[in-house]
């Protein structure tokens, strides 16, 4: 067995130092040494397989098959062999669910420090954590595995492997697997597991009593751990009063409970006073099978320093066992250590818990418990605001046992919750009885993701949880709801290339707008003035559309839907939506090569920017203009519009888009054959475009003309974010064709004026 936590002063005088200890399963661990060394069938067949080999620990919870793993795989990592280390994913949830393949992978890859794509399905998963272990020689410890097909699914290509899985009995579906059944352990090791709760003195004085309690125990190590608990807390007791404890009934609500580890369990539980005890029962309800003081406290609604009390004490007892974890970075969290329940205790738990606590209770419990994480995950996001924001003012007036000292603190409490706010997430979806605070705690979580992570980084988090709104927002028949989920999951979509994917879930959003006209739409962009309605959320998913079909190449349909969303930003008189998508609409319009609709658009954009009294973008849009003139086979009046364009660029003071300007002009009079005039734009782009303002003009060659040329195109297009494409036969410059490359392969909003 494992033993962890402080070091502390047992009964007896035994003490525990706090690291882990292991006791007996000599002639397991033998076995395992022997069946790692021995070679594989397929190997003895000539036809070694290329895949990683498999040891199985099988036996029944409470045995301590998990401990015998760890036990080993320490061992292994020891020897060197295996020096990328140990990977470790548990494959049952605590209610007794398989653990879906696609979150197993994505956590082990995680762990891994690769990213796993957002939204990639089981198989793509599966793949990328293949790839990821290829090359690596790393222990990975399955525990709780429910089948043979669940393990293979996860297995890397990758001899330098070794796979320790855990499970019941034998794995059908994994080939070359010889199972090391595990039971109860020696005598000596029985006696000794005693001792440590009991204390030396009383082992010695009856040791007689001692086997027999060890054989009530069925010289089960988690048996046996809960009996030297309840011999811990009570130090005047004698082993004989155990043993009578044990075989007496009691009117715990587990009076069948017949079997070894359930009187263990009932022993245990005899110990404890009324509000621990249901303290206990209700960590049955914690996320994940880890809870913290802050957990117990929102589950029992007591204090704070009444539940790390109790926690304590179930430490003590063996109910609850510490998560083992490296130290805190930053600080020490005031909920204390994280902790875990036993996986072989959670069948009783859930018994007492259906026995002792009426429904409305149970439920009561778990609506406090997600209002605490809302406060903490808020708390968590309020942190990364500046000093003075309302957010932070708010954070202040918080307790200090909800609040954290700085934004380090909170990283760190997020990653290493992560796990279990997810799984409360997910429970509490599942349930479908408090569809509001679920709403509340995704919305949280996703404020917090993305404040810590960037949203990039925690694109695949935030696809979980945008997939678990629009479960909520289909049963609650939400129409926006529904609608901000499907956007977003539509721009994660295209972020990972699944653009058609993206496509569906656009429409979709669309439709589900239409029938709704008066509540908000939650996860959409947010004006300074309040929350969307239901023209701004139909009118990002007809620019999401235009955009995915920009993405596609199909400038066409881009260029109609662009101009449907600028119908809708026309009817709620938002101005800068329409003067960014005129210019998007110009830039497909170019890429279609539709010369005058295009020439139209760019002027429709400068002077929706000259309405909103944005002088450059007003110059780089009638740029964008000119260039469309010159492909258009009209330089004069190219020429014209850019020398209006460079005036207003002049009043703006961009110097920068004023030289690049210049250098338009200068290849636009060289193509006239005006080469004095292109000579003197030439050395007026020099000297703006210089660093300190006044450098000597450029090479006037050939070639130092058409690069400066090429570099105040690029200028010019990247600064109005308009995809660019030189017509066939015009003699357009090498960046015209660049920026269209560039704009194809850019996502769907690269074009913005």
């Amino acid at each position: 067995m494992h033993s962890t936590g402080p070091a502390r002063r047992r009964p007896g005088g035994e003490t525990d130092g706090g690291g882990p200890a292991f006791l007996g399963r000599t002639r397991e661990l033998a076995a395992l040494r022997a069946d790692l060394e021995r070679a594989g069938l397929d190997t003895l067949a000539g036809r070694p397989a290329p895949r990683c080999r498999v040891l199985l620990v099988a036996g029944r919870p409470g045995t301590g098959r998990t401990a015998l793993a760890e036990r080993f795989a320490a061992e292994c990592l020891a020897t060197g062999d295996y020096p990328d280390g140990l990977l470790r994913a548990r494959l049952t949830d605590p209610g007794g669910l398989p653990v879906p393949t696609e979150r197993t992978a994505r956590d082990l890859l995680a762990a891994l420090g690769t990213a796993a794509p957002a939204g990639a399905d089981e198989d793509e998963l599966t793949e990328a954590l293949r790839g990821a272990l290829a090359g690596r020689r790393a222990v990975l410890l399955f525990d709780d595995v429910c089948s043979g097909e669940q393990l293979a699914d996860l297995l890397p290509d990758n001899r330098g492997c070794l796979a320790l899985a855990v499970a019941r009995g034998p794995l059908t579906g994994v080939p070359d697997v010889r199972p090391c059944t595990v039971g109860a352990i020696e005598q000596d090791a029985a006696l000794r597991l005693l001792v440590r709760g009991a204390g030396r003195t009383r082992v010695t004085v009856d040791p007689r009593a001692a086997e027999r309690l060890a054989e009530a125990c069925a010289h089960l190590p988690a048996a046996l751990v809960l009996a030297g608990g309840w011999l811990a807390a009570h130090p005047d007791a004698a082993l004989a009063d155990a043993l009578r404890r044990m075989a007496e009934p009691d009117d715990d609500g587990l009076a069948e409970i017949t079997d070894p580890l359930g009187r263990a369990f009932r022993l245990a539980h005899s110990a404890l006073p009324p509000p621990a005890a249901r303290i206990l029962r209700l960590l049955a309800l914690a996320p994940a099978g880890v809870a913290d003081a802050h957990t117990a406290a929102a589950l029992a609604g007591c204090s704070l320093g009444a539940a790390r009390t109790t926690l304590r004490d179930l430490t003590l007892l063996g109910l609850v066992h510490p998560v083992p974890a490296a130290p805190p970075a930053v600080s020490e969290e005031p909920a204390g250590p994280l902790l875990t329940l036993p996986g072989c205790l959670d069948p009783l738990l859930q018994m007492l818990l259906d026995r002792r606590e009426r429904p409305a209770e149970v439920q009561l419990a778990r609506a406090r418990l997600l209002e605490r994480t809302v406060r903490r995950l808020t708390a968590c996001r309020a942190v990364t605001e500046p000093p003075g924001s309302p957010a932070r003012s708010w954070l202040s007036g918080l307790p200090a046992s909800l609040r954290f000292g700085s934004r380090a603190a909170a990283a760190e409490w997020l990653e290493t919750r992560l796990p279990s706010l997810l799984a409360a997430a997910r429970l509490v979806v599942a349930e479908g009885e408090l569809d509001t605070l679920a709403r509340r705690l995704i919305a949280a979580l996703t404020s917090a993701l993305s404040a810590h992570r960037g949203t990039e980084a925690a694109a695949p988090e935030l696809y979980r949880l945008h997939e678990l709104v629009l479960g909520v927002a289909d049963r609650q028949r939400l129409p926006r709801e529904r609608a901000a989920a499907l956007l977003n999951l539509g721009d994660l979509d295209v972020a990972g290339g699944r653009l058609q994917l993206a496509l569906d879930r656009y429409r979709s959003a669309l439709e589900a707008l239409r029938p709704d006209g008066d509540r908000v739409l939650p996860g959409a962009p947010v004006p300074a003035s309040g929350l969307p309605g239901t023209e701004l959320g139909a009118g990002r998913a007809l620019e999401s559309i235009a955009g995915t079909y920009a993405e596609l190449g199909d400038w066409s349909r881009a260029a109609d839907w662009y101009a449907r969303a600028l119908s809708t930003a026309q009817s709620r008189r938002d101005l800068e939506a329409e003067a960014r998508l005129h210019g998007r609409m110009a830039g497909a319009l170019v890429c279609d090569a539709q010369w005058p609709e295009a020439l139209r658009a760019w002027r429709a954009a400068a002077a929706a920017h000259r309405r909103r009294g944005d002088a450059r973008a007003q110059a780089r849009a009638l740029s964008e203009a000119a260039r469309v003139q010159e492909y258009a086979g009209e330089p004069e009046e190219s020429m014209r519009l850019c020398l209006q364009a460079l005036r207003i660029a002049e009043r703006s003071g961009d110097r920068r888009l004023e030289g690049a300007l210049r250098l338009r002009l200068a290849d636009g009079s060289e193509r006239l054959g005006r080469l004095v005039d292109a000579a003197g734009h030439r050395e007026k782009a020099a000297r703006l475009l210089a660093p300190d303002g006044d450098a000597g003009p450029p090479d006037g060659g050939a070639d130092g003309g058409a690069a400066g040329s090429a570099a105040g195109s690029a200028e010019s297009a990247a600064s109005s974010g308009a995809p660019v494409r030189a017509p066939d036969g015009t003699g357009g410059s090498a960046s015209s064709t660049a920026a269209t490359d560039s704009a194809r392969s850019s996502r769907r909003h690269a074009y913005e004026t």
